[in-house]
């Protein structure tokens, strides 16, 4: 029988565990990560239950080992090409733009002459400057910043320029403005990722951050695998930080998430709606509260509540939908240090008309992107190979 190659997807969901890696890529000790495995730090802890995902194929992966006799998707190992272990290079090069080179961290802060220029442009004076846990520097800084209105500026082991400031402190939409001069500041060699505000509120010794965060990122270099699809007239629906990671760039329509439950309940109420093209989701707890923290218990049982969730989601694919799940780099809780960590990531693909197939080792991010384009019949320029006609029965 001839194979099917003519296939195209109605609706397909891209859903990233976001720093979900599966073991250390072989130049992971030039990164500091060697040994790293988020899988394998958080896969014996007795909050750590992903039935669903087994069945689908995730230990059948090369390397991850336990797997079951019939998984009932298509899984792979995927590798990151790009220099760096950054989440916009990670999701870019999921949409197939290739990073020669990582985008710059602050381990010691900012040099002096990017704050003076970012004192100069907004008027204000700066506290900290460090790489600093965020509920964190708001515990230590927020009552001076509260007395001075100068800006609480500090960094992290992401490529980012983060700047909290209290609301009644600092009006939100000052603080945005502050964060759009600051992008337009850091530019070649402190071309950050993400330049990010970080709203809190409370009094002294009890100050929380809100969800008026917002991220002001670098847009890509060139046209993604999204500016590609909105192109060919389907939907790029961004859900969670899918949006400030492209900088908007490929998107036709957004929304933002309070969290991992919020962003899987907003990727489920699509099913309802009858669009077609792309849902993109991130979902950004697994690192963010887990990984950086070295939360193994919290990390484990996050991916259970997404398991979970996931045992629904699945029957209720209709004919012309594909789920993709995959990751954008790793940040094993387990590991020594609070950086993220140099890994393969995990792809594991499921639907109506995709056959079980172990497609082995993926070399690039990219590849996912690419067959993604070509199940909703678009064609561009980008990196990576489509391994769309190993997927079909």
């Amino acid at each position: 029988m001839e194979r099917k190659t003519d296939m195209k997807a109605k609706r397909v969901f891209l859903i990233v565990l976001d720093s979900f890696g599966i073991g250390a890529l072989p130049d992971a000790a030039r990164y500091g990560d060697a040994g790293a495995n988020t899988l394998g730090g958080v896969r014996n802890h007795p909050a750590f239950d992903v039935s669903n995902m087994r069945k689908l194929g995730l230990f059948n992966i090369n390397g991850v080992g336990g797997g079951v006799e019939s998984p009932k998707g298509a899984f792979a190992r995927v590798a990151e090409e790009s220099n760096g272990k950054d989440t916009i290079i990670g999701h870019w090069e999921i949409c197939g733009v290739v990073s020669e080179r990582d985008l710059p961290t602050y381990k010691n802060g900012f040099p002096r002459e990017v704050i003076e220029e970012f004192k100069s442009l907004t008027g204000r004076g700066v506290l900290c400057n460090k790489p600093y846990s965020g509920t964190e520097v708001i515990k230590n800084y927020g009552d001076e910043h509260v007395r001075t209105g100068d800006l609480i500026v500090y960094t992290s082991a992401d490529s980012v320029f983060q700047i909290a400031a209290h609301e009644d402190t600092v009006p939100l939409e000052d603080l945005y403005r502050y964060c759009e001069l600051a992008r337009d500041m850091l530019t070649g060699e402190h071309a950050v990722g993400r330049v990010i505000a970080r709203p809190f509120v409370g009094e002294s010794g009890s100050y929380t951050r809100t969800a008026n965060r917002h991220d002001y990122a670098l847009k890509p270099p060139c046209r993604t695998a999204l500016d590609y699809i909105k192109e060919a007239g389907k939907d790029v629906i961004a859900i969670g930080k899918i949006n400030d990671i492209f900088a908007g760039q490929g998107i036709t329509e957004y929304a933002k998430t309070t969290g991992n439950a919020d962003g899987m309940a907003k990727t489920a109420a699509l099913l309802e709606r009858d669009f077609e093209g792309l849902c993109f989701t991130n979902l950004v707890d697994f690192d963010q509260l887990y990984g950086h923290r070295r939360n193994v218990e919290g990390y484990a049982a996050a991916l259970a509540e997404f398991d979970r969730w996931l045992g629904g989601f699945l029957p209720r694919l209709g004919d012309g939908d594909v789920l993709f799940i995959t990751a954008d780099h790793g940040c094993d809780p387990s590991y020594t240090h609070t950086d993220h960590t140099r890994e393969y990531v995990p792809l594991l693909v499921y639907g109506k008309g995709i056959k079980s197939a172990d497609l082995g080792t993926l070399e690039s991010f990219a590849d996912v992107g690419k067959t993604v384009m070509a199940l909703l019949g678009a064609k561009g320029d980008t990196a990576g190979k489509s391994f769309l006609s190993s997927l079909l029965m």
